[in-house]
């Protein structure tokens, strides 16, 4: 029996993603350094594991509700107000998810269907396109290369006019995967102006939120269009939990009431243990991102300073925990083929910047959510290899 034309044909459209293609084509080096993965190197807070602990000694494993722990909501609530001037009420305006990337999919599938459209600053994080095609709709990309990857108010309704009744949602990221490009008060006031003015869904994916150099506060677009802004946030990059995956949805109650259908037959809910580990981090754990923020801040720093002399052109970043820098001219545009070049020859892998669509040609991506050590052990070797090509 052939099942093989069976399928879903919007998978058609979907591949394994480039960064997944590349880190297997490169897996097989012995030693490799790898400055790849978007994940913290530090450790999950003893405090919150210990909390997690006691939850599974006091027998805490079964079925939540499906919006999650009231605790755990009152706890994100206090944490967005404290932190960033957000108003959600716990029991109406709050979904614990399983991880950021369940919250993007609860959200995508809720609000998308068959032809919509989806506006998407770009170069972009790979992981939205392959939700919104999986419903039948489609991203439209955003080219930010030539104003350094940062979405403007005029680009932004461009975009929306030229789209017209097809635009459903407009994507945000930020601070951004894989530019590190954040925004001040004021950009994100003048985006918000633009966006109330059309019956569109803000997507907004902010999970890099407590990772920002620029010495102030992350500004959320939810505090100027909490009507429109489905908020998603998560604990994995600020207490270093990506295992743990507790993520959020916040939003109007409209909004949470119609998310949490989509929610409740993706996953039910979100594992009991874990969100009693994500009460302690949003409680106890307000400031636990500091330290590792300024660990991330001198790693950042080494980076463009060593790739700047090598001819890297780099837009310093303001969050997050990448460099996405440019490939000298006089070096392969192929960031794909000139990565696994480096990779063969050196032993280190970074992200070709082709793997975030196709204004991130000629980029690559790099990871500093690793030790000093190992960041400069690869940069030595990025440095060998630029002068031997030159050779």
């Amino acid at each position: 029996m052939d099942l093989s034309q069976r399928f879903n044909k919007q998978l058609d459209r979907i591949e394994v993603s480039m960064i997944r293609q590349f880190d297997q084509s490169i897996s097989d080096i012995p030693g490799i350094l790898k400055l790849t993965l978007g994940e913290p190197d530090f450790t999950t807070p003893d405090h919150v594991k210990e909390a997690a602990k006691a939850a599974i000694d006091a027998n805490e494993s079964h079925y939540t509700g499906m919006a999650g722990l009231l605790s755990l909501r009152e706890a994100a609530s206090e944490f967005l107000a404290e932190k960033y001037n957000l108003s959600y009420a716990a029991d109406n305006q709050i979904l614990v998810t399983i991880g950021a990337t369940e919250a993007l999919s609860a959200s995508l599938v809720g609000i998308l269907e068959a032809g919509d459209t989806v506006l998407l600053p770009a170069p972009a994080y790979p992981g939205y396109e392959p939700i919104v095609n999986m419903v039948g709709a489609d991203i439209v990309e955003i080219d930010t290369t030539d104003n350094h990857f940062v979405l403007t108010p005029e680009m932004l309704e461009a975009a929306i006019l030229e789209q017209g009744d097809k635009l459903k949602a407009v994507i945000l990221n930020y601070p951004a995967n894989p530019t590190g490009v954040t925004y001040s008060r004021e950009q994100i006031q003048a985006l918000a102006d633009v966006l109330r003015k059309y019956p569109v869904f803000v997507l907004s994916d902010e999970v890099y939120a407590e990772l920002t150099y620029t010495g102030e506060s992350h500004v959320s677009i939810a505090e100027y269009l909490p009507e429109q802004t489905i908020l998603i946030q998560g604990l994995s990059k600020s207490h270093a939990m990506t295992g743990w995956r507790i993520g959020l949805i916040l939003s109007s109650p409209m909004i949470i009431s119609q998310l949490i259908k989509s929610h409740q037959y993706l996953v039910t809910a979100a594992a009991t243990p874990m969100q009693f580990g994500a009460i302690e981090a949003l409680k106890n754990g307000k400031d636990d991102a500091l330290p590792m923020r300024e660990e991330y801040r001198l790693r950042r720093d080494y980076i463009i300073k060593k790739m700047t002399e090598l001819g890297y052109k780099i837009i310093k970043p303001d969050g997050a925990f990448y460099i996405f820098a440019k490939i000298p001219e006089d070096f392969n545009q192929d960031s794909f083929r000139f990565l696994q070049d480096f990779a063969r020859k050196k032993a280190v892998a970074f992200i070709p910047g082709a793997a975030f669509g196709q204004y991130g040609e000629g980029y690559i991506r790099i990871s500093y959510a690793a030790s000093m050590g190992t960041i400069k052990e690869a940069m030595k070797r990025l440095k060998e290899y630029m002068e031997e090509c030159k050779e």
